[in-house]
């Protein structure tokens, strides 16, 4: 149901930048929360970003603040992650989510009420 375009495997040295992207398929599905979440090696998922078609947004984990930025095209149903001066720590497979209804602001962290997972688009952030 969604796909993740962009980068697959990038590469990208500490300080530099990179843009994610990712399309839902489906013509029918008009998701109210898209969003992102990371899993770096032998860590758990976490929360980076998400943002809502009825607003409120957007949220950020505090890692991300001031470096990541989502954008979202409502026509496309498509989401993006800018990510800008990365660092090593960033390093980690990023996973693109959506959920069909709209859900408190407080529970856009939470990785259980997303409905949809994209594969997951790998970025390595090194010297």
């Amino acid at each position: 149901l969604m796909s993740a375009a962009g980068v697959w495997g990038g590469l990208v040295q500490p300080g530099g930048s990179l843009r994610l992207s990712c399309e839902t398929s489906g013509r029918t599905f008009s998701p109210d929360l898209m969003g992102w979440f990371r899993q770096a090696p032998g860590k758990e998922r976490e929360f980076v970003t998400a943002t809502s078609s009825g607003g409120g947004g957007p949220r950020y984990a505090d890692f991300a603040k001031g470096r990541f930025a989502i954008s979202r095209d409502k026509a496309r149903n498509t989401v993006y992650l800018q990510m800008n001066n990365l660092k090593p720590e960033d390093t980690a497979v990023y996973y693109c989510t959506a959920r069909g209804r709209r859900i408190v602001f407080s529970s856009w962290s939470d990785p259980d009420v997303m409905d949809y997972w994209g594969k997951g688009t790998l970025v390595t952030v090194s010297s």
